[in-house]
């Protein structure tokens, strides 16, 4: 136990490199939709104010992890919540623990990365929108920026004082007057709140919108119209299998028929993504503990821990 790393948020997030982020998110998308990574539904222990999720997961060439995280609701702010708690990081070949990383930055900049992933391979070119003013929406904010900085994003959110700040973040950024004037032009929608009833309303977005979803912990972020038009995409079966907290609001009770595809499929060209400029296209993200691996992964591999070759597309 020597040589295990602890990190705290701000050394974990300086050691969460975007490109890297990204190319690893994909690895393990990819291998979830394989079926070659190991990771049971998620658990969690509920207590009056929210729950303590447990997700350990392992990805051939990442590594093999733990997360242990509270989503509670954030008193601050009304109709946000929080994702506090560590990830550790094992060798996979002996199991030795590595690294304790917190895992807010962790949760947060590997699941903009997975909503990035699902726009680049479903968007068509136009308009990007970040829907919310919270953690999750400013890791998303900081990615867009990060990878493609000279392409506008226009922030939305109940607070336009908190959109305006949130904008800033980004080169190209700026505010909306409301979500649903910024909805209505926008080619990508991301969709990053605390909310516990729909958000978004289909009648809102325009033909051909596509629309990662990856909030909603406490309740659906998109209506049941928005999900029935949409063809639905995710990162693993159970989102629409399993019942929260593992699986997603908005998946359960499918119309007989209505499939959900793995992104991961799309990404290494199994599944056919956006197939018609006019189609309406829904990522709908509930995490995932391959990809708290591949974010860890990111760190301690950052900080000069092992590099595992990892497997490809």
């Amino acid at each position: 136990m020597n040589e295990l790393l602890v990190l705290d948020r701000a050394a974990t997030a300086a050691a969460l490199d975007p490109r890297r982020l990204m190319a690893a998110v994909a690895d393990a998308l990819v291998a979830v939709a394989r079926g070659t990574a190991s990771a049971p539904p998620r658990t969690a222990a509920f207590a009056p104010g929210g729950l303590l999720g447990a997700m350990p997961g392992y990805v051939p060439g990442l590594g093999l992890a733990a997360k242990l995280v509270s989503v509670f609701a954030d008193p601050e702010h009304a109709g946000r919540s929080s994702h506090r708690g560590i990830v550790a990081l094992f060798d996979p070949e002996d199991g030795r623990p590595l690294a304790v990383m917190d895992a807010e930055p962790v949760t947060a900049w590997r699941t903009a990365a997975a909503a990035t992933h699902s726009a680049l391979a479903l968007a068509r070119p136009g308009r990007v929108v970040v829907v919310g003013t919270g953690a999750q929406a400013r890791a998303q904010v900081c990615l867009l920026a990060a990878l493609r900085p000279a392409d506008p994003v226009t922030v939305a959110g109940r607070d336009r004082a908190a959109a305006r700040t949130l904008a800033g973040l980004h080169p190209a950024g700026s505010a909306a007057d409301s979500i649903e004037s910024a909805v209505r032009e926008a080619a990508t929608v991301y969709c990053c709140t605390g909310a516990t009833r729909p958000v978004l309303r289909r009648a809102w977005l325009a033909p051909g919108a596509h629309v990662s979803s990856v909030g909603g912990s406490h309740g659906p972020e998109l209506d049941e119209d928005t999900v029935r038009d949409a063809t639905l995409f995710a990162e693993w079966p159970g989102a629409a299998a399993t019942p929260p907290p593992s699986g997603a609001h908005e998946l359960q009770g499918l119309p007989h028929g209505q499939a959900v595809r793995l992104l991961g499929s799309v990404l290494c060209g199994k599944a056919p993504g956006r197939t018609s400029t006019d189609q309406l296209t829904v990522f709908k993200s509930t995490g995932h503990a391959a990809l708290d691996v591949a974010a860890a992964h990111v760190v301690h591999s950052t900080l000069g821990g092992p590099r595992p070759d990892t497997p490809h597309r």
